[in-house]
């Protein structure tokens, strides 16, 4: 009887533990130095989240950031099936006020009418990188590109189309929502740093144990990746073993 009294309560603990892991508002902090990164830019800091799914965005997270970052980046899954666009509008709203706002398409962002996401976006001013890119450029005439494919699960993803709309050796930044993309970048395409999400770090590792693996920074030898735990779940609002996450993302010369 003392057995199923401490399994009970040590059961309940842990599903409340994990509940808290998956309403973590935690900003992670990362400096990326490039010697190709154009010098006149000094440094450029982006605010990116992915994966917020049926979250509301902490006002926390907002004011930590605000006044911090330069552009935000939303890394696909926005929302997903049963997720009201009123939602939708105020986390956009929320995002809007650390920055203009760049989104890719993820997977569970095509389970509602995506045509009025679109809109939603479009009215919100953000800006969509559906196999597109962005350019911006310094005072002094250097340029840096930033590019977004659509969603991979899909099919949707055209990384030529995007790498078309670049400068061949300008420096360059790819957001996609799967990281699977690295299996399709050459060397010769010159991307500097990839940013996704998509696996939520596992969301729930059993002995160590999941299906992917936690978000982490990885060097290859094509380019540099960061995979994102992302900020909000999927099916069961848990998570063990890989926290909700945002990230300040600092890009320098050097």
């Amino acid at each position: 009887m003392e057995f199923l009294f401490i399994l009970f309560f040590s059961c309940f603990f842990l599903l409340l533990y994990m509940i808290k892991e998956a309403f973590s508002n935690r900003v992670i902090y990362t400096e990326f130095l490039f010697p190709e990164f154009p010098k006149s830019f000094g440094e450029v800091k982006i605010f990116f989240i992915s994966d917020i799914h049926r979250r509301s965005i902490s006002e926390k997270i907002i004011s930590q950031v605000k006044g911090q970052a330069d552009i935000v980046i939303i890394g696909g899954d926005l929302m997903e099936k049963g997720v009201s666009f009123e939602k939708v509008k105020a986390n956009l709203a929320k995002l809007k006020q650390i920055g203009p706002v760049f989104f890719v398409w993820g997977n569970n962002d095509y389970e509602i009418d995506y045509h009025q996401l679109d809109a939603i976006l479009l009215e919100n001013n953000v800006k969509i990188l559906d196999n597109t890119s962005a350019i911006f450029e310094s005072a002094e005439g250097e340029k840096f590109f930033l590019m977004g494919i659509d969603d991979m699960n899909h099919r949707r993803d055209r990384l030529d189309l995007a790498l078309s709309e670049a400068e061949k050796d300008s420096f360059k930044i790819l957001v996609s929502h799967n990281p699977r993309i690295t299996v399709k970048i050459l060397p010769e395409h010159r991307i500097h740093l990839v940013l996704s999400g998509h696996t939520h770090g596992g969301q729930i590792h059993v002995f160590g144990y999941s299906p992917y693996e936690k978000g982490k920074v990885k060097k290859l030898k094509q380019t540099t990746v960061l995979i994102s735990n992302g900020y909000g779940t999927t099916h069961l609002p848990m998570r063990l073993g890989a926290k909700s996450e945002t990230h300040l993302i600092t890009l320098k010369n050097g």
